[in-house]
């Protein structure tokens, strides 16, 4: 295909795209390597940096120890200091400690005599004595003879007491010969990492051993970032890039690991200009081709210069003129004829974009946009009278239980009903009555004109009385009905968009209320004014105590105890009652006021999960997650913080996703789900069956449990289909190493079948509705009861 085109230009563009290419194909390669080298080199500069940092580090805490040391021995050489050891005065020593160990900045001191034993200690001192014990055995410096003077060998140890970090010395104390050690701590707090980082460029993070950061010369913005490091490796915080490597274990540091951190954007700014100037380069170069190439076309297209008028005509539309040049045999000819022929396709593609823009392909009958237009029309022409206005009503039909045609028949069979859905209203709504349109889908609206909607009512008899007779296609016999909304302008409505609304909503009343044709009225569309102030009220729920936590019992079938329930919210509004949960909850999750619901739902739960298990019986509780939850990255370290506040445990919560609300966004769902399971939060998939049920699913996510949709298990008792999915889905989970829920117990038939089926667990009407918190336990504790009788 591309060699054809190819082969159909002119010299000129040949020679201008060819050498195009070849231009930014050597760019991109000459791009390529001086990436590769640029990135070779800064990877040696952040190694290098690191490893000058790291040797800065130990050198440092060295040096800190000699200076620590020598005023250790400061200390030593008081006279009032060691007439106190001498004398074994407590208090003297003590005092001595804090006076002068304060004077040092240190932060502990003790004395240990030459039997190993504690003499003196300072005031505050975080060690106990077999740990100041040990520090002198492996910290006291050689044995000097007596009259010389020790010198400092920079010897210490790095301790983590109370998430702090003390450098610790021992000098000798003398009197002449060696009587004793003394033993000081020091602080190893964040400003000296800070004067590190600034001194050698390199950031200092210190962690303990069970890989919790103690101290680190970092902002804490980075501190998430830091989890499950490697030895090696580079890390993104923002717009943030830090190379980092873990230093050489050390004796002196047993309860610490030491991490060095560079910036690799530092690294990066040498080389800046380079890249720049590469740019500025190929952008001059494509300048200079591009002015090159103008002036080249110039020459070689004057003689198309006809062919702009042309082509300009095209361009408005006018298709009647035939194009110049046409009798050349050069490129210019063959343009000039390529012109003609797109001339004479467009003219016919735009005839057939407009039967597609405003008739509807399968039926033949006006489409939405056309419907618009001829309603937009007539309210125009009815207003431009002066006088009274003429009415325009509209009435909208959808058929009844089409889909299920579509899934038994077929879609082809859809559409052959569609049609004589459209024959029939054709016949019984004559142009002179109204006009009829297909919407889309299964939907049909009719205009009337002067008529408003009372008036037209006999139409929309008509309509219903014409669905009466079943339709014959293909040998199968389909019974029809309509649900049909009438609304008209201006009575219910101003403008056109507002009419098919009103239209639409009045249908889908008589859909739902079964009553076949339905007037609008505004009664039917108060709720939707009512949610303007919904979000509001809901934040003042929230806040002022309106919310109240229900429970829903769910029943161990091998013992029938009570081991599980499902959290659930309701409103208890000040003037409206108890607002019923589908007329708040689709309102949050569409505003996203749904994760504060959620946040809410485990607040109280892990607040409540004492109370839950006063008595000494486990209790998991179920808590639903939205799509907005799943998607928040936040969300896990939201709860993690929760369940800290409370001292909750994650094992006590169960948290129920559906399908659905995976398939939003897959990646994002899986990477929270992983981090939750993590945390050690059981998941389970609700409401399994009825979404994007995916074994692939199943495999890759970290899922403990699949909670059977109630459709299901309450038609189980008297449909055999449902039996076999509800078997199969126990049998499914079992095999894959799940436990399985079952909701929508109505009976106990269903109960004793589940039991058979060797169901984990079952919830339902049966078995008690949702409850407040202190009905449940009201309720388990008597099931408990009658289950011990």
């Amino acid at each position: 295909m591309l060699g054809k085109i190819y082969e159909r230009w002119g010299v000129g563009t040949k020679f201008v795209a060819f050498s195009l290419v070849l231009l930014l194909l050597n760019q991109a390669a000459v791009f390529f390597v001086v990436q590769l080298s640029i990135n070779e080199s800064v990877k040696t500069t952040v190694e290098e940096t690191l490893s000058k940092g790291n040797s800065f580090w130990w050198a440092r805490l060295k040096r800190d120890a000699v200076r620590y040391q020598d005023a250790a021995s400061v200390l030593a050489r008081d006279d009032a200091f060691r007439g106190a050891v001498n004398t074994g005065d407590q208090e003297t020593g003590r005092s001595a400690f804090d006076n002068l160990g304060g004077r040092f900045d240190a932060q502990f001191s003790a004395f240990v005599d030459l039997n190993n034993s504690v003499k003196v200690t300072s005031t505050e001192i975080p060690l106990d004595e077999p740990t100041v014990q040990r520090l002198v055995r492996e910290l006291k410096p050689a044995e000097t003879p007596p009259g010389v003077r020790e010198k400092s060998d920079g010897r210490y140890e790095l301790l983590t007491m109370d998430q702090r970090i003390y450098q610790v010395v021992v000098v000798s104390m003398k009197a002449p010969t060696t009587v004793g050690w003394v033993l000081m701590g020091f602080l190893v707090d964040k400003q000296v990492l800070k004067e590190t980082a600034t001194d050698s460029k390199v950031d200092v993070v210190l962690f303990d051993t069970s890989n919790k950061v103690v101290l680190s010369s970092l902002d804490d913005r980075f501190l998430p970032a830091m989890v499950g490091l490697q030895p090696r490796g580079e890390l993104d915080v923002g717009r943030d890039k830090m190379g980092y490597a873990v230093s050489p274990a050390r004796i002196e540091v047993p309860q610490l690991v030491t991490y060095m951190f560079a910036t690799i954007n530092d690294a990066f700014e040498p080389h800046k200009p380079v890249r720049l100037n590469l740019f500025y380069i190929t952008v001059g170069g494509l300048v200079l081709f591009a002015i090159g190439s103008a002036f080249l076309a110039n020459k070689v297209t004057v003689s198309l210069s006809a062919l702009a008028g042309a082509a300009n005509a095209l361009g408005r539309g006018d298709y009647s003129q035939a194009l110049p040049a046409m009798h050349h045999r050069d490129e210019v000819g063959n343009l000039s004829r390529a012109f003609d022929q797109m001339r004479t396709s467009i003219q016919g593609q735009q005839h057939e974009i407009m039967q597609l823009a405003y008739w509807d392909r399968l039926t033949g009958l006006p489409n939405r946009t056309q419907f618009r237009d001829l309603i937009k029309q007539s309210i125009q022409a009815s207003s431009a009278g002066g006088g009274p206005a003429h009415p325009v009503t509209v009435i909208m039909l959808n058929l009844d239980r089409f889909k299920h045609v579509n899934d038994v028949l077929g879609y082809a069979f859809g559409d052959q009903l569609l049609k004589a859905v459209a024959d029939r209203l054709s016949t019984h709504i004559t142009p002179d009555v109204g006009t009829v349109a297909r919407l889309g889908g299964d939907e049909f609206a009719v205009m009337v004109e002067d008529q408003d909607a009372t008036q037209a009512t006999p139409i929309a008899h008509r309509i219903a009385t014409a669905f009466e007779a079943p339709l014959k296609l293909e040998d199968q016999t389909v019974d029809l009905s309509a649900g049909i909304g009438l609304a008209s302008w201006p009575l219910h409505a101003q403008d056109v968009d507002m009419l098919l609304s009103r239209a639409e909503i009045a249908m889908y009343v008589a859909k739902r209320k079964t009553t076949g044709i339905q007037i609008y009225d505004p009664a039917l569309d108060s709720s939707s004014t009512q949610t303007l102030s919904l979000l509001t009220e809901l934040r003042h729920a929230v806040e002022d105590g309106q919310l109240r936590l229900y429970l829903q019992p769910k029943l161990n079938l091998s013992d029938n105890t009570v081991i599980a329930a499902e959290a659930l919210v309701r409103w208890q509004h000040p003037v409206r009652g108890l607002v019923p949960p589908m007329q708040f909850i689709p309102f949050a999750e569409q505003t996203g006021f749904v994760r504060q619901l959620t946040l809410w739902m485990f607040e109280e739960v892990a607040k409540e999960l004492p109370r839950l298990r006063a008595d000494g019986r486990p209790l998991r509780v179920a808590i639903n997650l939205s799509t907005r939850d799943l998607l928040d990255q936040d969300f896990p370290a939201k709860l993690d913080a929760m369940m800290l506040k409370h001292n909750a445990p994650t094992n006590a919560f169960c948290l129920e996703i559906t399908e659905s609300a995976i398939m939003d966004d897959p990646q994002r769902a899986e990477a929270t789900l992983n981090r939750l399971s993590e945390r050690g939060f059981k998941l389970s998939i609700d409401d399994f069956g009825t979404g994007y049920s995916s074994l692939a699913y199943l495999k890759r996510l970290p899922v403990n449990e699949l909670k059977i949709d109630k459709s299901f298990v309450m038609g189980m008792e008297n449909d055999e289909s449902d039996a076999k999915i509800v078997r199969s889905t126990i049998d499914l989970a079992h095999n894959l190493g799940l436990s399985v829920v079952a909701e929508g117990v109505e009976n106990k038939a269903i109960l004793d079948k589940l039991v058979e089926l060797q169901c984990d667990e079952a919830q339902g009407y049966f078995m008690s509705k949702p409850i407040p918190l202190p009905d449940f336990i009201a309720w388990r504790a008597k099931h408990q009861a009658s289950q011990a009788a």
